[in-house]
C-alpha cells in the first residue's frame, strides 16, 4: 500500500536504534544464513485474547522477502484468554498447560507436514509463555532452532509478593519463577540449545510499566520495569516508541526478526500481488454459563450459520459500488472463502448472525492474499450504546493508539473518544452518534485511511472501521 513506503525511512532509523541496543548472549546467536534456501517452517503464536489474524502483515512481509507461504503456519488457540488463576478451571479460559499442549501438537503437525526436523517459533505477548513452557517443560528443545518473543512479559505484568500470584502474569508466582529459574552457571533464563531473541519497547509497552495504571492500580508500584520482557541469555532488542503489540507486528520488529533469523536486512515493504484471494473464519463471543451477567469472553471457536456478504466500496465514502461480490452462510467450521478480490478495492464485510448486531466491517484494500482474515460480529450491550442512534468502532488489532506519537482521527475527532492523552493503552475507539442519517464516517491512522457508512443502531446495526496496519 502506498503509505507503507513512507514508513521505510522511519523503520530504518528505528532498526538502527534497535541494533545499537542489542544485549548479546553469552555467545553470539548464529543465524540461518547458510541454510536460508531451505526456508525452515515458522510457527506463529498469538497472545492473550488474540487470534491468528494478528500475524497477517507479518506473514505478508515474510512472503515479500521470498519465504514460501506454505512454510508459514499460524496457530489459533480456541480459548485464547488466560485464567484468572492458572490452577483453577474457568469457563471459556485456558491454562498455561492448555496452551503448551496445543502448541506442542501444532509443532508436531507442522514437522510431519513439512518433513522438517526443527521449526522457528515467533510468539507475541502471552504466546511467548507457551513457547517458553513448551521448550523448557514440554520436550520442545530439540524441535525448535530459533525463538523470537515480542512483548512477552517474561518477568510478569506485576511482581508483588502475595498479590494474585496464581495468575500466570505474576512475576512472583509459580509459573514465571519456574520459567525464569537459572538454567546454567551463567544464570541464563533461556533453555538451550535454542537461540533466543526478545523484542521490547523502550518505555511504551503497557504491560512493562513500573506503575500499575494499565492493570487498574494507578499509583501502585508493579515492581516490573520497562525491561521486563528481556531474558538473560537471549539477544534482547529495544526499539524506541513501540507499543505492546507492535513489538511483534510492526515493520521494525519484523526487520529485527528477519535479521536475527537470516543475518540479512529485509525489505519491510509489502509487495502487492496481481491476484488476491481471501478466506478465513467467522468467530463469535461466548457467555460465561456460570455467570451470564459477567458479559462476553473472546474465543476463536467457529460461528456456524453466520451470513456474510462482501461489497466493493468507494475508498473515500464507504458507499457500496453495487451488489455483493461474494456471499456465504457459514457451516459448522465457520469458514468462508475463497473470495477473489479485485486489486486496489476497499471492501465492506457485512455479517449477520443470531444474537449479534448486523456488523458492517470496512477494510482498506488487501495487497496480498490471506487465509487468516478473521471476522467477528459485534454485540450492542452497554445501556449507553443501546440508547445511541448509531454506533461506530475504530479498531487497530495489530497495535495501540498513542495520541502523542500517532496521527489519528475518527469522524473528525482528534484524538478519538476513549484514547488517553498519554500512553499507548487502547486499541479501539467507540463513538456513539445522536443521528443515524446515512453518511460517510471516516478514520485515519498514520496514513492509512478508512471510510464506512453510518447505520442505525435501533435496527441492530454497528459500523466497524478496521485498520490493517
Amino acid at each position: 500500500m502506498p503509505f507503507t513506503r513512507r514508513l521505510a525511512s522511519l523503520v530504518a532509523v528505528l532498526l538502527a536504534s534497535a541494533l545499537s541496543l542489542l544485549v548479546g548472549c553469552a555467545s553470539p546467536s548464529s543465524s540461518m544464513s547458510d541454510s536460508l534456501q531451505t526456508y525452515p517452517p515458522i510457527v506463529f503464536v498469538h497472545g492473550n485474547g488474540d487470534s491468528a489474524a494478528l500475524w497477517l502483515t507479518t506473514l505478508w512481509r515474510f512472503e515479500s522477502n521470498g519465504w514460501p507461504r506454505e512454510r508459514l503456519h499460524v496457530i489459533e488457540l480456541p480459548y485464547p484468554q488466560a485464567r484468572d488463576n492458572d490452577a483453577k478451571p474457568q469457563p471459556g479460559r485456558s491454562s498455561t498447560a492448555d496452551y503448551m499442549a496445543y502448541l506442542k501438537a501444532e509443532v508436531e503437525r507442522v514437522r510431519r507436514a513439512t518433513g522438517a526436523s526443527q521449526v522457528v517459533l515467533l510468539g507475541n505477548s502471552r504466546g511467548g509463555y507457551a513457547v517458553r513452557n513448551y521448550i523448557q517443560n514440554g520436550g520442545g528443545a530439540a524441535s525448535v532452532s530459533h525463538v523470537v518473543l515480542g512483548g512477552t512479559p517474561n518477568h510478569g505484568v506485576w511482581a508483588i509478593k502475595g498479590y494474585n500470584e496464581g495468575s500466570e502474569f505474576s512475576g512472583t508466582g509459580p509459573f514465571l519463577t519456574g520459567l525464569n529459574a537459572p538454567k546454567n552457571a551463567n544464570g541464563d533464563e533461556v533453555t538451550g540449545p535454542v537461540r533466543w531473541m526478545t523484542v521490547r519497547s523502550d518505555n511504551n509497552d503497557k504491560y512493562a510499566q513500573p506503575d500499575g495504571l494499565w492493570i487498574g492500580a494507578k499509583g501502585t508500584p508493579t515492581n516490573v520495569g520497562h525491561d521486563g520482557p528481556e531474558l538473560k541469555g537471549a539477544r534482547n532488542v529495544v526499539i524506541a516508541g513501540l507499543d505492546h503489540r507492535e513489538t511483534s507486528f510492526s515493520p521494525a520488529a519484523f526487520a529485527a526478526t528477519y535479521q536475527f533469523l537470516t543475518g540479512r536486512a529485509p525489505t519491510v515493504d509489502i509487495v502487492s500481488e496481481a491476484r488476491v484471494e481471501l478466506s478465513g473464519v467467522v468467530t463469535g463471543l461466548g457467555l460465561n454459563p456460570s455467570d451470564p451477567a459477567s458479559g462476553d469472553y473472546v474465543n476463536n471457536l467457529p460461528l456456524a450459520g453466520a451470513e456474510l456478504s462482501i461489497y466493493e466500496t468507494d475508498a473515500t465514502t464507504g458507499q457500496r459500488l453495487g451488489a455483493p461480490v461474494y456471499t456465504r452462510k457459514t457451516g459448522a467450521d465457520g469458514r468462508w472463502g475463497p473470495f477473489k478480490a479485485r486489486a486496489g478495492m476497499a471492501h465492506e464485510f457485512e455479517l449477520k448472525a443470531a444474537g449479534y448486531a448486523i456488523t458492517h466491517v470496512y477494510r482498506s484494500p488487501f495487497p496480498r492474499s490471506s487465509g487468516i482474515v478473521t471476522l467477528r460480529p459485534e454485540r450492542i450491550t452497554a445501556a449507553a450504546e443501546k440508547e445511541a442512534a448509531a454506533l461506530a468502532i475504530f479498531t487497530r488489532p495489530r497495535g495501540y493508539f498513542d495520541a502523542r506519537r500517532d496521527t489519528l482521527r475518527f469522524d473528525g475527532r482528534t484524538p478519538p473518544p476513549g484514547v488517553p492523552p498519554v500512553g499507548a493503552g487502547v486499541s479501539n475507539s467507540r463513538l456513539r452518534l445522536d443521528s443515524a442519517a446515512d453518511r460517510a464516517i471516516t478514520a485515519e491512522f498514520n496514513g492509512e485511511p478508512l471510510a464506512g457508512r453510518v447505520w442505525p443502531a435501533a435496527a441492530g446495526h454497528v459500523t466497524v472501521l478496521e485498520l490493517t496496519y
